[in-house]
């Protein structure tokens, strides 16, 4: 009689925004429409400079587990962290936390650990942010920021991604005009010398 096939590990699935708000977060944290894009984490207490705001969660996924999962999907919640291997799929309230090129949040990696903490006092009723200094993508995808800021880039990009891209672009579109070669041909009044 044949045995039946061993029951495969629970592959990673594509979650939506209903789906990460099921994970809760510190109790002061929460969801809310924003001004910066669709929904945003705000916090109902003041955070002092300095202070451990909460922490990037979710499962841990290869980049190529992610580029699978969400290879059609205009918007991820996708932390790259520092092996260059890897990325969170967040969960919670952190996954919440929106860009801003002038933020009130910073974030570190220990120890694989993705933990947020304010850069600044910031007042209770306050929408939390912090610089996503993207770092991949399509060449051609701008990752416009609607942060509003008045220092504001206009991409969600690092600055040092920025000018990376233009380089990457520019060398690009001169290969595209480069003229095709030209045979030589001699010039009638010449012929028969």
């Amino acid at each position: 009689m044949p045995q039946p096939p061993l029951p495969q590990a629970a592959s990673p699935q594509a979650k939506d925004r209903d789906a990460r708000r099921r994970h809760s977060g510190p109790p002061h944290l929460a969801i809310r429409q924003s001004k910066i894009d669709s929904e945003g984490c705000y916090t109902s207490q003041s955070i002092k400079k300095g202070e451990f705001v909460v922490e990037y969660n979710g499962p841990r996924l290869t980049i190529k587990e992610a580029d699978a999962l969400y290879d059609n999907h205009p918007r991820t919640y996708l932390f790259g962290l520092s092996d260059g291997r890897h990325v969170i799929d967040g969960e919670g309230v952190a996954a919440f936390i929106n860009h801003s090129c002038d933020p009130n949040c910073e974030v570190d990696e220990v120890d694989g650990h993705v933990l947020i903490t304010a850069i600044r006092d910031i007042a209770a009723g306050e929408e939390l942010s912090y610089d996503y200094n993207l770092y991949d993508g399509e060449l051609d995808d701008p990752a416009p920021c609607s942060c509003g800021a008045r220092n504001c880039r206009g991409s969600m990009y690092s600055k040092a991604e920025l000018a990376k891209r233009a380089k990457a672009l520019k060398q690009r579109n001169q290969k595209k005009k480069k003229p095709q070669k030209q045979l030589r041909r001699q010039s009638p009044s010449r012929r028969g010398r």
